[in-house]
């Protein structure tokens, strides 16, 4: 027999269940309210037994340095991301946290049951850090670093708690982004100042190498380019004229000349109008002796003493006068030596002096990029560099942000009917009843008719918790 109500048509295959799943559901009721409300119970107890967690969160904004990029850069500018990454690391370090749980007796619990190793990765897990990054306007791929704000937040059981540790968080963060600015600035700065001190000393060591390869050598150095030339004919010809002079005093002092000595005395007179100026000391002298010689005639010894007075005199004169050609000479021999090796001097000289200019060039380099670093720095100290800043304190959260017990729970009843479902259809397709007339005629067997149930007392209720009703066909 077949149910009136159950009688539809069929299409074959699976469409038989579509077509009665009201029908089924309503039969199968049992399996898919009983599974409801287990899970919808199951997650009630959970949503209310999970461990309550409140979150204080923090934001702080990245704010650029004052003045333009173009006319200071700072240091540390568009490399956000690193620093707060450095920071974060050290931040949640492990004494750093250690020493958070200890001031503010957090986790007491599991101190007590688990090591400090534990409860410091429980504490880092429930600490988070993250970029808002804008991307008005686009941006280019030169522009930089497009973070705007930083987010910090701490999940703990206590509010209170909470709040203080994310305090303290953000008194570290922007304590050590300032200085970390500061540090580098500075060691920027010491570091060219130090370069710059040195390429200086190195620069100054190599002028005064210069300057006294120069000192050292400025004759040969004067003389390049010229040639040494020295006269020693005035010498040749005054030895000459005195040798000649000595020859004739010798002659006359074995003819018996009647006045010897005048005649020697012009005949130097002679020797020194040839050979100096009328002005010369040497000439005035000659031509005194030649007047007193004729005004008061011979005083003293004989011709023959005054010849060789004469002649000793004449030699001393050749004597000091060879003395004084060989220095001449010998002077010039020395500056011709020194000029020979001038092309060396001046060699090393040129080396020298390109070395120092080379140096130089670096020095100008590293004095520009100290005064790029004295403004990077100052700007540092002045906390005029791109810096962080907090804009949201860290707040003291008033609602739980674990666990959301109204999703927990309606996730549980969602699970549960869903689970029902399938268990009502499982079963379905487990015992296939026959639930219309099509299903008959499809298994070769005609339908000769319909035999409706007839309910006696509709308003009674049923309580078999598995009974089935099924179609029975004559």
């Amino acid at each position: 027999m077949i149910e009136p109500a159950a009688i539809e048509r069929s299409d074959g295959g699976g469409a038989w269940l579509i077509n009665h799943l009201p029908t089924i559901l309503w039969h199968r009721r049992l399996y898919v309210i009983i599974p409801a409300v287990l899970l919808f119970v199951a997650g009630l107890v959970t949503a209310y037994s999970l461990p309550t967690l409140y979150r204080s969160s923090a934001t702080m904004l990245v704010e650029s340095q004052d003045l333009p990029t173009d006319i200071v850069q700072a240091p540390g500018t568009g490399e956000i991301e690193k620093r707060i990454a450095k920071i974060r690391e050290q931040v949640l370090s492990r004494g750093d946290l250690i020493s958070l749980i200890e001031q503010n007796n957090l986790y007491e619990a599991e101190r007590r049951s688990n090591p400090m190793s534990y409860v410091v990765d429980k504490m880092r897990k429930a600490t988070t850090v993250g970029a808002l990054a804008g991307d008005i306007g686009g941006g280019t791929p030169t522009s930089g670093s497009n973070v705007i704000a930083i987010n910090m937040s701490f999940d703990y059981p206590e509010p209170a708690k909470a709040q203080t540790v994310m305090q303290s968080y953000v008194t570290q963060f922007l304590r050590m982004d300032n200085d970390q600015i500061e540090d580098q600035a500075n060691l920027t700065v010491r570091f060219l100042s130090e370069q710059a001190a040195k390429l200086q000393g190195q620069v100054q060591a190599i002028e005064n190498q210069i300057t006294q390869l120069k000192s050292s050598n400025g004759a040969a150095l004067a003389g390049v380019g010229g040639t040494t030339f020295m006269d020693t004919g005035s010498f040749t010809a005054q030895i000459t004229a005195l040798e000649n002079q000595n020859r004739q005093l010798m002659a006359q002092a074995r003819g018996g000349a009647a006045d010897p000595a005048l005649a020697a005395a012009e005949a130097a007179l002679a020797v020194a109008e040839s050979t100096y100026s009328d002005s010369h000391p040497d000439v005035i002298t000659a031509r005194e002796r030649v007047a007193t010689l004729k005004r008061g005639g011979q005083k003293g010894g004989g011709p023959s003493s005054v010849v060789q007075e004469q002649i000793q005199s004449n030699n001393v004169a050749i004597a000091q006068l060879m003395a004084q050609r060989n220095a001449a000479m010998s002077r010039v021999n020395d500056s011709q030596t020194r000029q020979a090796g001038a092309p060396a001097i001046m060699e090393r000289a040129m080396q020298l002096e390109s070395q120092a200019n080379n140096i130089r060039q670096q020095y100008s380099k590293v004095s520009s990029d100290l005064l790029r670093a004295q403004s990077s720095a100052r700007l540092a100290n002045e906390q005029r560099a791109e810096r962080l800043s907090l804009v949201e304190p860290p707040d003291l959260p008033d609602q739980p942000h674990w666990p959301n017990r109204p999703i927990v729970i309606a996730g549980g009843a969602g699970a549960g009917l869903a689970l029902g479902f399938l268990l009502a259809l499982l079963i379905e397709l487990l015992n296939r009843p026959m639930r219309s007339p099509a299903q008959v005629q499809s298994m070769g067997y005609p339908v000769l008719g319909v035999v409706p149930i007839l309910q006696t007392n509709p308003r009674k209720k049923r309580f078999a918790f598995f009974k089935k009703r099924e179609a029975r066909v004559a």
